[in-house]
C-alpha cells in the first residue's frame, strides 16, 4: 500500500521517493503508552507544537542541537506537544532522536517525516510518537487508508494539506487533526494567507476537529490571525534560530 510518487513535484517528490527506497521492515520494540496528541491541542488557548529541527531544504543548516535539551526547553517554555524530525538527509533527524525525546519528556510527540509506507507508522508508534505526519500531497487517495492503518496501531495523525483539493481529500478521509501548511512543499514558498483561508473553508465545510497552522510563524503578532479559528500552531525554524529556546517560546505563548 504505497502511493504513486512519480508525479509528486519538486523537493517534496525528491524526499518522498528517497524515503520510499529506504524503508526496510525490521523487528520493532513493543510500543508503550503515550499521551494523546489531539487532547493536548484542545486545551484552552492557541497550543504550540514546538519542533526539533537541525536543518531544512529551505534554510540549510539551522542549528546543531541535542534534541533532548531542546525538548526539555520547549516543555519548560509551555509547548503542548513536540514535533521531532526523523528524516535524515534534508532535515538531519533520526528515529533515535524520537526515542530519546520520548524518554525525556511527558508531552505528546509528533513524528515529522515523509510517510510513504505503512511500516513507517509502526516505527512511529514503536519509538514513542503519539502521532505521525500524513502529507496529502504525497499520499493522495491513499490518505484514508493510511489514517485507518494509524488508528489500528493506536497512533494519531496530523493530516497536512496546502490546497483546496488536498483539503477535500483530507475531509473525505476523516481527518481529526488537520494541519494547513503555509509552505508549498514543492516550491518551498511561504504564504501566511494560506492557513487562515483554508482554515475558514474547512470550518465552513463542517470540520469540527483540531486545526493546526504550520510554517512561517516567528512573531507573536503573526499568530493573531489564527485566534478563534485554529487550535494550534506548529513552529520550528524561528524557535530553532533563537539562542534561548525556552525564552523564545515563552515570548510567543506568553
Amino acid at each position: 500500500m504505497r502511493p504513486d510518487l512519480s508525479q509528486v513535484p519538486g523537493v517534496l517528490g525528491e524526499i518522498a521517493r528517497r524515503r520510499a527506497q529506504e524503508v526496510a521492515p525490521y523487528p520493532l520494540p513493543e510500543p508503550t503508552p503515550v499521551p494523546s496528541f489531539r487532547e493536548a491541542l484542545l486545551t484552552p488557548g492557541l497550543a504550540v507544537i514546538a519542533e526539533v529541527k537541525r536543518q531544512s531544504p529551505s534554510e540549510g543548516k539551522i542549528r546543531e542541537v541535542d534534541p533532548v535539551e531542546a525538548a526539555l526547553a520547549y516543555a519548560r517554555g509551555g509547548a503542548r506537544a513536540i514535533s521531532v524530525l526523523t528524516e535524515p538527509h534534508r532535515f538531519g533527524g533520526s528515529l533515535l532522536d524520537l526515542r530519546r525525546v520520548r524518554q525525556a519528556v511527558a508531552l505528546p510527540l509528533l513524528r515529522k517525516d515523509f510517510v510513504v509506507d505503512p511500516f513507517m507508522l509502526e516505527e512511529a508508534r514503536a519509538f514513542g510518537a503519539s502521532a505521525a505526519l500524513l502529507i496529502v500531497a504525497v499520499l493522495g487517495e491513499l490518505t484514508g487508508a493510511y489514517l485507518e492503518a494509524a488508528r489500528r496501531l493506536g497512533l494519531e495523525a496530523l493530516v497536512e494539506v496546502h490546497t483546496e483539493r488536498e483539503l477535500e481529500l483530507a475531509l473525505e478521509a476523516g481527518a481529526q487533526v488537520l494541519g494547513i501548511n503555509n509552505r508549498d512543499l514543492a516550491t518551498l514558498r511561504i504564504d501566511l494567507e494560506t492557513a487562515p483561508r483554508l482554515g475558514r473553508l474547512a470550518r465552513a465545510r463542517g470540520f469540527t476537529g483540531v486545526l493546526v497552522a504550520e510554517s512561517g510563524y516567528g512573531q507573536r503578532e503573526e499568530l493573531k490571525a489564527l485566534e478563534g479559528l485554529f487550535d494550534a500552531v506548529l513552529i520550528g525554524t524561528s524557535l530553532m534560530k533563537s539562542p534561548d529556546l525556552e525564552a523564545a517560546l515563552r515570548k510567543l505563548v506568553g
